[in-house]
């Protein structure tokens, strides 16, 4: 049945999925708002179904693990060799964490996931500009412009 807190559960990973969605997209990589928030709404769906089940023969958790796994699929479909570089391992890295957002949600832990989302942002923004500006500074071909 659906219920106000089944309803907010999916808003809120809709929200969280597109917030870490954004900061690829403004990159211009791979895989941006779309593919994170529907990883993110996906993973809460599973998540939620896997509830919905629970019983005392059922475990919730399996539901997880193998959210974990399928990600991979979709992950490694963003990852790309060209020449001597590969391209698009943050980009899969992302969705893995969009997935644990959704999970996140799914279980209605709202605050960790928004830390979560926050602390990627930190990570992929502030990684950036320390790899731009002070780890490959002089050596225009390592990162994007």
């Amino acid at each position: 049945m659906i219920s106000v807190p089944l309803i907010t559960t999916l808003f809120a990973s809709l929200g969280l999925g597109a917030l870490l969605g954004l900061e690829r997209e403004l990159r211009e990589c791979p895989a941006g708002l779309r593919t994170h928030t529907l990883v993110c709404l996906g993973s809460t769906v599973f998540t939620l179904a896997s509830v919905a089940f629970a019983g005392p023969s059922v475990d919730i958790s399996r539901i997880a693990g193998q959210v974990v796994v399928g990600i991979g699929f979709i992950g490694g479909g963003v990852i790309f060799k060209e020449k001597s570089k590969v391209i698009g391992l943050t980009t899969a890295a992302t969705l893995w964490m969009a997935a644990g957002i959704g999970i996140l949600a799914g279980i209605q832990e709202f605050l960790l996931g928004l830390i979560v989302v926050i602390l990627s942002i930190c990570v992929l923004s502030g990684g950036y500009w320390i790899e731009k500006h002070i780890i490959h500074k002089g050596h225009p071909n390592c990162l994007k412009p």
